[in-house]
């Protein structure tokens, strides 16, 4: 018998998804999608509009109900579990941890009528911090660390700009730690000089921190620059999925040849 030390058993998926399915009637938004994700990997899911990518992850982030399937995640504490069967406060939990969403319009995940700092500070209180101070150094610190001056704490988002707004809003987000990261098109409607800072930033956030993350966009530069793996939709069915760069320098499924190639030509 050889004395040579067993090879580590491979880490268990972050995140699996199961058969997901969900219809509108007689259309279909996404159907019969299944993958894993795992520790520190980065998903990018492309298609153009009308694909399914964003009822997708809007099931699987749990925004929306799937008409089939299941979602199972790794928590910290509880083992693997189905998320559709925790109960709701337990789930709006993992959403406040583990979990983090950021929006293709900071708006959408940013309180407008109080501070920035307050912003941050909040989801700490979500999660049961009350100690003033600790709250705002943690807002400080991380106001610092997706680039916003900390004399602007006390300053509303209205004030910021669009690419502004989008780091604070990734701020409140990273503020509780989590290990998944849900993005929808992180860089939508920003000009070109704002995106690149703002891909620099996510890319060093998730390789300073260790995060997972889910990434939609129709731009196959972001995936490119930031994704490990990548899954095209067509349609509501995945059509193709691998590692990104051979997906995007080797397509095999005529739908992504066509995407890339509408790039190439631009």
């Amino acid at each position: 018998m050889s004395d040579a030390p067993l090879a580590p058993a491979p880490a268990a998926p972050l995140f699996t998804v199961e058969g997901l399915t969900r219809r509108y009637g007689a259309r279909i938004g996404c159907e019969d999608v299944s993958f894993e994700l795992w520790p520190g990997e980065v998903m990018g899911i492309v298609g153009e509009s009308g694909s399914g990518k964003s009822t997708l992850l809007s099931c699987i982030s749990g925004q929306m109900d799937p008409d089939a399937g299941r979602v199972r995640y790794a928590t910290r504490d509880l083992g693997t579990v189905d998320v559709r069967a925790l109960s709701e406060p337990r789930r709006r939990m993992l959403m406040r941890t583990d979990w983090a969403f950021v929006h293709q319009n900071p708006r959408d995940g940013l309180r407008m009528t109080v501070s920035a700092g307050a912003n941050v500070g909040e989801r700490l209180m979500a999660v049961g911090a009350r100690h003033y101070g600790a709250i705002r150094e943690s807002a400080t610190d991380w106001l610092g660390k997706v680039e916003i001056a900390p004399e602007r704490i006390d300053d509303r988002p209205a004030a910021f700009s669009g690419g502004m707004q989008q780091r604070l809003q990734i701020a409140r987000n990273l503020v509780t730690g989590p290990r998944l990261v849900f993005m929808d098109e992180p860089t939508g409607g920003l000009d070109v000089s704002v995106q690149a800072r703002l891909l620099d930033l996510i890319r060093g956030l998730v390789r300073e921190l260790g995060l997972s993350a889910i990434i939609v966009t129709h731009d196959l530069a972001v995936v490119r620059l930031l994704a490990d793996r990548l899954m095209v939709m067509k349609g509501g069915r995945v059509v193709e999925t691998g590692l990104t760069d051979q997906v995007l320098d080797d397509p095999q499924h005529p739908y992504t040849q066509l995407l890339v190639s509408s790039v190439l030509q631009a």
